[in-house]
C-alpha cells in the first residue's frame, strides 16, 4: 500500500450482527489472524486456530456471532459459550473471543456485536457474563467496562519448553498477566483450555 493511501473506512450504519453460519468460517479464522499475531499476544497467537472456531461454532452456534458489511465481507465476531456448574441453580455465559477488524474499530461494532451477545444470553437465563483479556491490554479493558463489565482480577500465564534439546533444563517465560472476572466458573469444556478474549488488536473508542 502506498504510504498516502488511506485504509478503507468501516461504516457502521452498513454493518449488520448475524448469527454466524458455516461458510463464514473461514473468513472469521483469517480475521482471527490478521488481529492476533505474535507481536500483539504470544498467548493469542498460540491460542488461535481454526479449532478454536470449529469449536464454538459446533458446540453453541447460536453465541457465535458475525459482523457483516454491506459487501458480504465478516468484519467482526463474537464466539462463546454457556458455563453451567454442578450444585449450582446460577448459569453463566463466557464470551471467549471478540475480534473487529482494523478498519471498523471505533465505529461501535464491537459494542453491537458484545450487546448482541449478551441479549442471546440473557434469554437463556445466564445470569453472568464472563469475559477476560491480558492485564495489559488498557484499550480492550476500557471498553468492557464501558460495556457494564468489573470485578477485574489478575491471573498469571506460564509456560515451559517441553523440547527434548533443552535436557530438561527449560526455563518459563516471561509471566503473561491477564485481567480475569472470577465467580469460580469451570472451564466452558472438559479437556479444552479456556481461551483468552483480546477484544481487538488495536480497539478504538467506540
Amino acid at each position: 500500500m502506498n504510504p498516502d493511501d488511506k485504509p478503507p473506512l468501516c461504516k457502521s450504519p452498513s454493518v449488520s450482527i448475524r448469527e454466524m453460519e458455516i461458510d463464514d468460517i473461514a473468513q472469521v479464522f483469517h480475521l482471527g489472524e490478521r488481529l492476533y499475531t505474535s507481536s500483539f499476544s504470544r498467548v493469542l497467537y498460540r491460542t488461535w486456530d481454526p479449532f478454536e472456531v470449529t469449536y464454538y461454532f459446533n458446540g453453541d452456534p447460536e453465541y457465535c456471532l458475525v459482523a457483516e458489511d454491506k459487501d458480504g465481507e465478516v468484519v467482526g465476531f463474537a464466539l462463546g459459550t454457556t458455563i453451567e456448574k454442578d450444585h449450582s441453580a446460577w448459569k453463566y455465559g463466557y464470551l471467549a473471543w471478540l475480534g473487529v477488524s482494523p478498519e471498523c474499530q471505533g465505529h461501535k461494532v464491537g459494542h453491537r456485536l458484545t450487546t448482541d451477545f449478551e441479549k442471546r444470553m440473557r434469554a437463556k437465563g445466564v445470569r453472568i457474563l464472563l469475559v477476560d483479556t491480558e492485564a495489559t491490554n488498557a484499550k480492550a479493558i476500557r471498553f468492557f467496562q464501558r460495556n457494564g463489565f468489573s470485578d477485574a482480577r489478575n491471573h498469571v500465564w506460564m509456560s515451559k519448553t517441553l523440547d527434548k534439546n533443552t535436557h530438561g533444563d527449560a526455563k518459563p517465560i516471561k509471566p503473561i498477566t491477564r485481567a480475569k472476572k472470577q465467580v469460580g466458573a469451570s472451564r466452558p469444556r472438559k479437556g479444552r483450555p479456556s481461551p483468552t478474549v483480546p477484544a481487538f488488536a488495536a480497539p478504538a473508542p467506540d
